[in-house]
C-alpha cells in the first residue's frame, strides 16, 4: 500500500473559527493538539501546581521527619506562594531578554529554588550556594545552547 510522503513544513493552513486548532501545526513545526485556551489556562496552573509541590517540598525538609505544625504549614504556604510569583515572573519577563540573560534568569532561578531547598535540610549554608551555583551553572549551559541553536542575535527566532 502506497502512502504519501510527509511535506518538509507540516500542515500550515489554520481552523475554521472555533473549531479548536484542528492539528494544525505549531510555529515550532510540532503538532498543536491543544485549543489557545488550555495553553492560556496551563500558563498559570502549571506554576501553581510546582508551587504547591514546591512548598510541601520545603516543609518536609524544614521539618526533617518531625511532626507537622502550623507553623510549618504556613512556611509551605509561604514558600509555595513566593515560589508561584518568582516562577510567573520569570516566565513572563525573562523571554523578554536577549538569549544571555534569558538563560541567566531561567538558571538562575533554577539554582536559587534548588540551592534554598537544601538549606532547609540543616545543612551548612556554603554547601547549599554550592549546589544552587552548580545547578545555575548546568541549567545554563542547557538553556544558553537551546537559545543559541533557535535564536538569531536579536531573539528571534529561527525555527
Amino acid at each position: 500500500m502506497a502512502h504519501a510522503a510527509p511535506t518538509p513544513g507540516g500542515m500550515t493552513g489554520r481552523p475554521a473559527r472555533g473549531t479548536g486548532s484542528g492539528g494544525f501545526t505549531a510555529p515550532s513545526g510540532l503538532p498543536d493538539i491543544f485549543d489557545a485556551r488550555v495553553h492560556r489556562v496551563a500558563k498559570v496552573a502549571i506554576p501553581v501546581v510546582l508551587g504547591l509541590v514546591y512548598g510541601y517540598w520545603a516543609a518536609a525538609n524544614r521539618r526533617s521527619g518531625g511532626p507537622i505544625t502550623g507553623w510549618n504549614i504556613l512556611f509551605g504556604f509561604v514558600t509555595a506562594l513566593a515560589f508561584i510569583v518568582l516562577c510567573l515572573a520569570v516566565a513572563r519577563f525573562a523571554p523578554l531578554l536577549k538569549r544571555e540573560l534569558h538563560s541567566l534568569v531561567k538558571s538562575g532561578f533554577a539554582g536559587a529554588a534548588l540551592g534554598f531547598l537544601y538549606s532547609q535540610t540543616g545543612e551548612s549554608v556554603l554547601r547549599s550556594a554550592a549546589i544552587g551555583l552548580a545547578t545555575t551553572a548546568g541549567v545554563f549551559l542547557v538553556f544558553f545552547y537551546r537559545y543559541y541553536t533557535r535564536e538569531d542575535g536579536e531573539g528571534n527566532r529561527i525555527r
